[in-house]
């Protein structure tokens, strides 16, 4: 089962691997696709919303909340 999250502040490739870095280093196996132009961040394989929420203010940017998925 995967979810999409909100990011907001990715404005370049540079922020799209900081998330993933992010997400990644803090539950690795997850499966993470990051949509630059949506805003978005879906993570798959993955159940811990507040984990997500820590990696991503971690990398500078700020979590939005579950938007789908």
């Amino acid at each position: 089962m995967s979810r999409t999250y909100r990011v907001s502040g990715m404005t370049c490739q540079g922020c799209v691997n900081a998330v993933t870095n992010a997400i990644t280093a803090a539950a690795p196996g997850a499966e993470v696709a990051v949509d630059l132009a949506g805003g978005t961040v879906t993570i798959g394989r993955l159940e811990d919303e507040a984990m997500i929420r820590q990696a991503v203010e971690d990398a500078g940017f700020e979590y939005g909340g579950h938007a789908s998925g």
